[in-house]
């Protein structure tokens, strides 16, 4: 059987197949999660600025250099995230 005629029995039975239920991740308590060395993931919202977000996890915006720090592979423009990036949070100190 060639690649051609699996990829068409491969759609023959996903046409067959009953669409997927959407996941649902209402009860979620936030964006972020845990880690065991207290390092958080955190996804970007619209909005969201490096103060913002060290306020959120540190109560204070001065801790966004720490966050920055953490995350300089990911942050091209620390004036500029965007919605959907992931960030590591550092535990606070």
């Amino acid at each position: 059987m060639g690649h051609s005629d699996e990829r068409g029995e491969v759609r023959r039975q996903a046409a067959r197949m009953a669409p997927a239920t959407k996941a649902d991740f209402t009860d979620t308590a936030s964006h972020a999660s845990g880690a065991v060395d207290g390092t958080r993931i955190y996804e970007v919202a619209a909005g969201d600025d490096l103060q913002s977000i060290a306020r959120r996890f540190y109560g204070d915006a001065g801790g966004w250099r720490r966050i920055l720090d953490e995350n300089r592979d990911l942050i091209a423009d620390p004036g500029r995230l965007k919605a959907g990036q992931m960030l590591k949070i550092p535990a606070k100190a």
